[in-house]
């Protein structure tokens, strides 16, 4: 799985997703992925600016969360997902992941 990948699985989920009502910033190793979800939709891109939910985790984290082989809870127990921000919107994100 690479960036390119990512990005455009997340476009084909944040455009049938209503707007998450606010920015989040995924970490992804050591590239970024912004959703700004404030607006009238979800608009996804590899800017890397503050968001009011930022997730640090690896490409293989979030594939495993995509597939089912992890569960996101214990995925953040577990030191794989670190969550900094606003944890409302963190809850949002089950509709943008899968």
């Amino acid at each position: 799985m690479n960036l390119e990948a990512v990005l455009e699985q997340f476009n084909k989920q944040a455009g049938n997703t209503e707007p998450i009502g606010g920015t989040i910033k995924f970490v992804l190793d050591d590239h970024a992925i912004y959703i700004d979800g404030s607006g009238d939709s979800n608009v996804v891109t590899a800017e890397d600016k503050d968001a009011d939910c930022t997730i640090s985790t690896s490409f293989e984290t979030l594939q495993k969360l995509q597939s089912g082989d992890l569960n996101p809870m214990m995925a953040v127990m577990g030191g794989k997902i670190k969550i900094s921000g606003d944890m409302g919107l963190a809850m949002k994100l089950q509709s943008l992941i899968g």
